[in-house]
């Protein structure tokens, strides 16, 4: 083989390597997310809810595995769910929140939210703390929140 025929085809070579690499790597989910009208129920201390739409814009699923805020040293993903007695509890959400491509998920008081355990300073009305969620793969989106009074999300814990 010449000179210029190897190389030749080793510069072929190299075109269909970087062809092939280069959209192969997934979208993060997190580049599919876009969280609208998000707000959290004020609270001097102890426990409040946060609340929000969780659009996918994506074709594929996404899974919303934990949440953080400043606002508080431990953050879940939780439901509402009936007890054996009937009345309504909430717990921990397990495998987080699922929100199809195309779709969007609504938490919202008396069914999924964001909870927040332990708030760390008083969330008054009016100002705004800050979220990031963890979805799956490993990426992270991070939305701000408004705090809001709220008389209602008045649910009882699970065992």
């Amino acid at each position: 083989m010449t000179f210029g025929r190897t190389l030749l085809v080793a510069l072929a070579a190299g075109t269909l390597l970087v062809g092939c690499s280069s959209n192969d790597a997934p979208t993060p989910e997190a580049d599919s997310v876009t969280v609208r009208e998000a707000w959290v129920k004020a609270a001097d201390d102890g426990m409040t809810s946060a609340f929000a739409e969780i659009q996918n814009t994506g074709e594929g699923q996404v899974r919303v595995v934990s949440a953080q805020s400043p606002s508080s040293p431990m953050v879940e993903l939780h439901e509402i769910v009936s007890s054996a007695d009937g009345s309504m509890v909430m717990k921990p959400k397990d495998g987080g929140f699922t929100v199809a491509g195309g779709e969007t998920k609504v938490l919202q008081a008396g069914d999924d939210h964001i909870m927040l355990m332990g708030v760390s300073a008083p969330l008054d009305p009016g100002s705004d703390t800050e979220f990031t969620l963890t979805f799956e793969d490993g990426s992270t989106s991070t939305f701000t929140a408004q705090v809001r009074e709220f008389a209602g999300a008045q649910e009882n814990y699970g065992g």
